[in-house]
């Protein structure tokens, strides 16, 4: 869902609102079937030992962790100053136990898993690719493009149970009093309905920006962007093939055309246990990377999560924000007091930093710009608040 305070040019990127919580605990969830690698890529994620034997329902209650966001600009910036204080960009990351058919309905433990869902703002989707006959598959046999199918399927099935039940309040309401913003949201979920029941994920719709703040107050699950991890065995990842893959990429570009990261549990498991040097050499000698990085970055850029930076001996710290995010908003996450008392931001690019290397000279050669409160925060800007906190009432 899109929203802009001005009418986009065409092929000008829109920004989409997140509502609810701050962008600093926007989360995404690990959702997908019973075994097929999910409690395992939080374990990797997070080094946090959550269960993750061979069956399914082992995860009941969703696990939760916060991940560092890699990001080598802060890597750079860290070595540079080599603060006293290093505060990174991070990720929060739900497990969600695994989905079956009929979840929709209480199948498995899903009413309780499709709660946990609502809970989160991105889901990330995991599927299997690989064979083994040691790790059991709930539906008898892999097929990925299916499995995603039932996904999104009791996705939407939820969905539409929540609409109707908001409209039949809703509809309860209008009959004692025409509130004409409650006819607006009645309209909205009717639009909702026709959707789903087309199964078309909500997102996906090209909604008009005053029918985006009630929607995103209904945290639907089809309104939440998703990101697609293919877990495939390690010859596989290796020679970047796979027999599913040209079906898999096929079902999501037809479907919104969301990322898709491919990994192997398995490899990345046996990285964390072989520890950080011993897990390069053996990159080194497979010739691959670890996709650990890609996966976190993806799902934080797929929240429309961005983060600027403040430097200096005492701290580097990286400040999560969403896109388009205004200057004094940006101020405001560090301290209120700046929103309120914002009189501008003086902003250097960060690759105009590590060229010349220090403020002065980013200033001299005039590329440090002060910016006001029109002024849309872009990702990686080095930045000083100038804010008038005097007055302000404590």
């Amino acid at each position: 869902m899109s929203e802009g305070k001005k009418e986009a040019k065409k092929g000008e990127e829109k920004p989409r609102v997140i509502l609810g919580r701050p962008s600093n605990s926007l989360r995404m969830g690990i959702v997908g079937m019973p075994n097929v690698g999910k409690s395992t890529l939080f374990n990797i994620l997070t080094k946090l030992n959550v269960p993750a034997e061979n069956f399914p329902f082992c995860t009941i209650e969703p696990n939760e962790a916060r991940v560092s966001v890699p990001d080598e600009r802060y890597d750079w910036l860290t070595e540079f100053w080599k603060p006293a204080s290093k505060v990174p960009a991070v990720l929060q990351i739900t497990d969600i136990a695994g989905l079956i058919k009929g979840a929709s309905q209480g199948e498995g433990l899903g009413n309780a898993f499709l709660s946990h869902i609502r809970a989160v703002d991105g889901i990330y989707h995991v599927t299997r690719v690989f064979e083994d006959t040691e790790v059991t598959h709930v539906e008898g046999s892999i097929d990925p493009v299916r499995d995603l199918e039932i996904i999104q399927e009791e996705l939407i099935l939820k969905d539409i149970e929540f609409v109707a039940k908001q409209k039949e309040k809703l509809e309860g309401e209008l009959r004692h009093s025409k509130d004409k913003k409650k006819l607006t949201e009645l309209e909205v979920l009717g639009r909702v309905e026709a959707a789903l029941n087309e199964r078309k994920p909500i997102r996906f719709i090209d909604w008009k920006a005053q029918d985006i703040e009630f929607l995103n107050t209904l945290q639907l699950l089809t309104a939440k962007p998703a990101v697609y991890l293919i877990n495939m065995s390690e010859k596989d990842y290796i020679r970047k093939g796979n027999k599913f893959l040209p079906k898999l990429k096929a079902w999501v570009d037809a479907h919104g055309g969301e990322p898709m990261v491919p990994f192997c549990g398995a490899l990345e498991a046996k990285l964390v246990s072989l520890g950080e040097e011993e897990g390069k050499k053996y990159l080194e000698e497979i010739k691959t990377q670890s996709a650990i990085p890609k996966i976190i970055k993806t799902g934080y850029h797929a929240l429309d999560l961005i983060h600027f930076f403040t430097c200096g001996e005492d701290e580097v710290k990286c400040w999560t924000i969403r896109k388009f995010t205004k200057a004094p908003q940006a101020a405001g996450v560090i301290h209120t007091d700046f929103e309120k008392g914002f009189i501008c931001a003086e902003v250097m690019k960060y690759e105009d930093f590590k060229e010349l290397k220090s403020e002065g000279a980013v200033r001299a050669a005039g590329k440090l710009k002060q910016q006001g409160k029109t002024y849309d925060v872009v990702d990686g800007d080095i930045i000083f608040f100038k804010a008038n906190t005097s007055g302000l009432k404590k």
